[in-house]
């Protein structure tokens, strides 16, 4: 091999070493540091194309699990409202029976009646009850559904509906919404027995109703989030750095690095052998 002095071959090769093992030792600190092996998206440019797809996904089933639980919300609204107009329909059926005692005098009836007159405006009330500004009940001849969305896919086809349920048409006798009116029932003698045991069972169908919605809606709960889960690991394996490995590599490049900076400078300093040729 010649002596020369133009270029120092050992020298840049070795920089060209150093320089490599010192991108790496980055990289290794870059990595423990942020917890992420795709700090760059150079170190593995496919990974980080599906890691940001699955990142994506498990957003939209947060989303989706904070839709439905707003839609549980309105259910449970819904529910306890049942049960309140249970209640008031209970109290009228008692108010029926009551005005019905042959011992009463008329005051004592009127004073049944006057009660009877503020569950209805109660019932009314109940009726026309919303939640964040949307219906709870539908006071037309049929329902109103509310479509969930219960699969990240964002697909209405797999849609949960929920029922503005309907408390019967308030124009009518024969619903929850026409006991409300004292132009359908004016005082307790105008209801029958029948007439509170239909209304009773109408509530109770309701009740069900409810329910089973509430049911279904907490198995897509269940679901979404046990597919969050599954993404947030699947995208943990690729994105995530392996620290124990991480550790192992910032070993290695360390003693690279340093190696690599000592046989630069006997590389640069090998020149010097030239001197003792020329003054020797």
């Amino acid at each position: 091999m010649s002596i020369v002095i133009g270029t120092n071959k050992s020298s840049l090769l070795a920089a060209n070493y150093l320089s490599a093992n010192q991108t790496q030792l980055s990289n290794t600190l870059s990595s423990l540091s942020s917890g992420s092996r795709l700090t760059n998206p150079s170190t593995d440019s496919g990974g980080l194309a599906v890691s940001m797809q699955l990142t994506a996904t498990a957003n939209r089933d947060s989303a989706l699990i904070n839709t439905i639980a707003n839609a549980q919300s309105f259910l449970q609204t819904q529910n306890g409202a049942l049960q309140v107009a249970t209640s008031i329909v209970d109290r009228i059926s008692q108010l029926v029976a009551m005005s019905k005692d042959v011992t009463l005098t008329t005051t004592n009836t009127s004073n049944y009646n006057t009660e009877f007159s503020q569950l209805q405006s109660e019932l009314t009330t109940i009726i026309g009850a919303q939640y964040n500004g949307i219906s709870l009940f539908s006071t037309g001849t049929s329902a109103t559904n509310l479509s969930v969305l219960s699969t990240n896919d964002l697909s209405t086809g797999n849609a949960i509906s929920i029922a503005q349920l309907t408390l019967g048409d308030v124009t009518s006798s024969s619903g929850i919404g026409g006991l409300a009116l004292s132009s359908n029932y004016s005082s307790l003698t105008s209801i029958s027995a029948t007439t509170i045991t239909t209304f009773v069972n109408t509530i109770a169908t309701f009740s069900a109703t409810n329910g089973a919605e509430q049911s279904r809606l907490n198995f897509a709960s269940q679901l979404a989030t046990n597919d969050r889960t599954s993404l947030q690991s699947a995208n943990s394996s690729i994105s995530d750095t392996d620290i124990a490995q991480a550790t192992t590599a910032l070993a290695k490049w360390n003693v690279l690095v340093q190696a690599g900076t000592s046989m630069l400078t006997q590389a640069n300093n090998s020149a010097q052998t030239v001197l003792k040729l020329i003054t020797g």
